[in-house]
């Protein structure tokens, strides 16, 4: 196995220059003539899946066999055949896909203009909850998101962070067309009023359909317009921690999919429960880079703005505290919204509107700890301290996260939990991938590479979009990483918990370099909390918003709820390989929140595969892998192509 997969990288070592990864859009570019052809020779899905570079589920497959050849069956009515149809285009820096985006030239100015269009096949619809934007479908099971506000959210996405649509957001429009529903039967979807980014068409509207496309494009092709949109400039995004609190409540907006359904599904329930007490709890579930961070960012100012009783609760020091610093010193009285589970205990019963729970994955067994005193400790359940301290809970999980073995928070506790208080529960998963480059592909081979999924190990085919090196030494890891940092580049250094640490500074103030491998050897982050001053390494808490966190090494309790933009995870002598797959040692873990702890060897396992999990997972643009047992290094280096940077100081 291992020689085939040597063969099938081809044994080449791939440069990585400074500014890689630079995000591209993918997609398969047509016309609408060409669509139809494609069609009726029953070729349109493959060549989707070839260009496009995505295979697509059974229900994408159908809505590529009959909703893209509807659209491009109106638009050759409307004399548009040449027009660029950009199918399956993928949005920057994200796994989620457009349907389809018009490119062409707008009748009037002569300029680039694109249409962004959403398809449905509904051929019934209605709106549920009391909701303007919450959908029911006959064809779709629970809440949907309105398709108006679906291709918004594409429309003010793409304005964002392309740079040609961002220069001219007048050139961008989005409708969404429902080609099988009559508008008497989804009336009640009109009532959300149209504007440029979004409006409605059903298949008994097509004469309008085709004269608001005649508005906005001309019969000319539109390679050059799909070209120019194409080869655009991508901004770079501003990460969470260095958005705005204005930025954060206006992030609601350009929120995309499942992430726009559970932002207007939590504001939606919190207003039943406001108008007729209904209590409830919502669910929200995602891997890394799903977005729930975000979500929970956006709805904490958007909530705070409508004057609701609010708090934001996470069960992590380092992302309370990053939290209230970076916040906190923007707008007054944000700090005080910003708090632990634990101290959710101390408030009255149903005192708040929302508590929004972030990495609700962490939740523990109970509130209490050796600082509590003895006449407050109930020995009651922190999830259902969490359930009735508010009207609305808000849960954001991943259950592949839970690292500790004191941590208890998985979608059948909380619901059963619920259950017993009496509360529904609305559950909303998230399927979008908006880390790694948006690479759904890397996420799937991370989880097969740690065992986590059936597959197992199998090589990286790459992604245009994420870089993916193997290091030859912790060295050339770190000086690589080193060369990319700037002032808006981000880059640390992680490692399993296979050192001891040594938790107060040498004689001299400086930190111990606990972590020794070969002649390079780097400190774990400081165990301080306080801040120190310039020249002192940040304290454990801001590690991970502080550049100076570089010149550490840190763990998973100081990276899980982070990103940065390029990630360095050492892999520690706890994880090897053994008939071509990775296994965990357990007398190499230094972790003396496991140890002291009475583990069954598999409950071990999954924490110690989980851990990697969220290290491998915290790279925006790129990860570098270093393994220090020697056979497991040269499995790695069997499946990902080596990282070609010479260390200074190395003649070439």
């Amino acid at each position: 196995m291992l020689s085939a997969a040597n063969d099938f990288r081809n044994q080449g070592a791939v440069k990585v220059k400074r500014g890689e990864s630079a995000v591209r859009l993918r997609t398969f570019r047509s016309t609408a003539r060409e669509v139809v052809a494609l069609s009726k020779k029953a070729k349109l899905v493959p060549a989707i899946v070839e260009n496009a570079g995505k295979k697509g589920n059974p229900a994408e497959r159908r809505s590529w066999e009959v909703s893209l050849p509807a659209l491009a069956k109106v638009l050759i009515k409307a004399g548009l055949g040449e027009v660029a149809m950009l199918i399956e285009c993928s949005l920057p820096g994200s796994s989620q896909r457009v349907d389809a985006l018009l490119a062409g030239v707008h009748p009037k100015t002569g300029a680039d203009n694109y249409v962004l269009v959403e398809l449905k096949q509904w051929s019934h619809a209605e709106l549920g909850w009391g909701s303007d934007r919450l959908v029911w479908s006959l064809h779709t099971r629970g809440d949907q998101l309105h398709p108006v506000d679906q291709v918004r959210g594409y429309c003010r996405y793409l304005q964002r962070d392309v740079a040609l649509l961002h220069d001219r957001p007048e050139a961008l429009h989005g409708v969404a067309y429902l080609h099988n529903a009559e508008e008497k039967l989804v009336r009640p979807l009109f009532e959300l009023p149209p504007d440029q980014f979004g409006r409605l068409y059903t298949g008994d509207q097509r004469e309008g359909f085709i004269e608001f496309l005649r508005s906005q494009l001309t019969p000319t092709s539109g390679l050059s317009a799909a070209e120019r949109l194409l080869d655009s400039e991508i901004r770079q995004r501003t990460t969470l921690l260095r958005s705005t609190p204005a930025e954060l409540y206006a992030a609601g907006d350009s929120l995309v999919d499942n992430q726009r359904l559970a932002f207007e599904a939590v504001l939606n329930r919190v207003t039943l429960a406001y108008r007729s007490n209904q209590k409830c709890v919502v669910l929200v579930t995602g891997g890394p880079g799903s977005g729930k961070s975000i979500i929970a960012m956006s709805l904490l100012m958007r909530l705070h703005k409508d004057r609701r009783r609010v708090r934001y609760a996470t069960g992590s020091e380092a992302i309370t505290k990053t939290m209230r610093r970076v916040y906190g010193r923007q707008e007054r009285g944000l700090e005080k919204l910003i708090t632990y589970y634990k101290n959710l205990t101390t408030m009255q019963d149903q005192w708040l509107d929302v508590v929004i729970c972030d990495e609700a994955h962490r939740i523990r067994r109970t509130s209490t700890d050796r600082f509590t005193r003895a006449i407050a400790n109930t020995k009651r359940p922190q999830v259902d301290e969490l359930i009735e301290i508010a009207n609305v809970p808000v849960f954001l999980l991943d259950e592949n996260q839970v690292v500790r073995p004191d941590e208890v928070g998985t979608v059948d506790l909380i619901r059963d939990h619920a259950a017993r208080a009496g509360r529904t529960v609305f559950q909303i998963n998230l399927d979008g991938q908006f880390r790694c480059g948006g690479s759904a592909a890397y996420d799937e081979w991370v989880l097969n590479l740690l065992g986590l999924r059936s597959l197992g190990p199998t090589p990286w085919k790459g992604d245009d979009n994420f870089t993916v090196r193997v290091a030859t030494s912790p060295q050339q890891m770190e000086d690589f990483l080193r060369s990319q940092i700037t002032d808006k580049v981000s880059a640390r250094i992680m490692a399993g918990y296979c050192w001891e640490w040594t938790i107060d500074p040498d004689a001299d103030g400086a930190l111990v370099d606990d972590i020794k491998i070969g002649n390079w050897s780097k400190p774990w982050n400081s165990f301080q909390n306080k801040i120190g001053g310039a020249g002192d390494p940040p304290p454990k808490w801001l590690w991970a918003n502080d550049p100076r966190g570089f010149e550490q090494v840190g763990c998973v309790y100081t990276a899980q709820g982070f990103e940065f933009d390029w990630a360095g995870i050492i892999l520690g002598p706890e994880i090897v390989v053994e008939d071509q797959a990775l296994v965990i040692r357990r007398d190499a873990n230094k972790d003396r929140k496991l140890k002291s702890r009475t583990l069954f060897d598999e409950e071990f396992d999954i924490l110690i595969r989980n851990t990697y999990k969220v290290l491998l997972t915290r790279g925006m643009r790129g990860v570098v892998l270093y393994a220090v047992d020697a056979a497991t290094q040269e499995f790695l280096s069997s499946l990902v192509d080596r990282l070609e940077f010479v260390e200074p100081g190395v003649a070439d």
